[in-house]
C-alpha cells in the first residue's frame, strides 16, 4: 500500500537495509561491493542513492561507525591495538591516522585524556557540575 503511494519506497528500504548491514558488520572486512550487494544495486547506483539518503558515502559512514565504536571501547580501557582490530581496521597506522582525523587526537592521547578527565572528576567533582546547579544549591560556599 505505502509502495503504491511512494514508488521509490522500495529503493529507500533497500538503502536502509544496507545501512543496517554496515551497523551490524562494521567489524568485518566489508567494502562498497559487499554493501551494495545487500541493497541489490550496482555499486555506483547504490553509492548515489546512499549519498542522497544520508548525505555521505557508505565508506564515510562505515568509518564514522568504526571510530564511534572505537571510542566506546577505548573509554572501557581496552588496549589501542586490540580496539583497532575489533572495530575492523587492518592496520594500526591506518586506524591511528583515521582516528586522529576524526577525533582530533591519536587513540593513545584519547585514552590519556579520558584517564585525566576521570582523575580530575574524582579530585574536583564540582568542576564538572554546571555552574547554575552549583550556585542554585549553594555548593560554591
Amino acid at each position: 500500500m505505502a509502495e503504491d503511494l511512494h514508488p521509490n519506497m522500495y529503493k529507500y528500504r533497500r538503502i536502509v537495509e544496507a545501512k543496517l548491514f554496515i551497523d551490524t558488520h562494521y567489524h568485518r572486512k566489508i567494502d562498497l561491493e559487499n554493501i551494495s550487494d545487500q541493497a541489490c544495486f550496482s555499486k555506483y547506483h547504490f553509492l548515489r542513492l546512499f549519498k542522497q539518503a544520508y548525505g555521505k558515502s557508505p565508506h564515510r559512514y562505515l568509518t564514522e561507525v568504526r571510530i564511534g565504536h572505537a571510542k566506546t571501547l577505548l573509554r572501557q580501557q581496552q588496549p589501542v591495538t586490540e580496539v583497532c582490530f575489533l572495530v575492523g581496521f587492518d592496520s594500526l597506522p591506518s586506524f591511528t591516522h583515521l582516528f586522529k582525523r576524526e577525533v582530533g587526537m591519536t587513540p593513545t592521547a584519547y585514552v590519556a585524556k579520558i584517564a585525566q578527565h576521570k582523575e580530575e572528576s574524582k579530585r574536583l567533582p564540582l568542576r564538572f557540575v554546571p555552574n547554575c546547579f552549583v550556585e542554585n544549591f549553594g555548593w560554591d560556599k
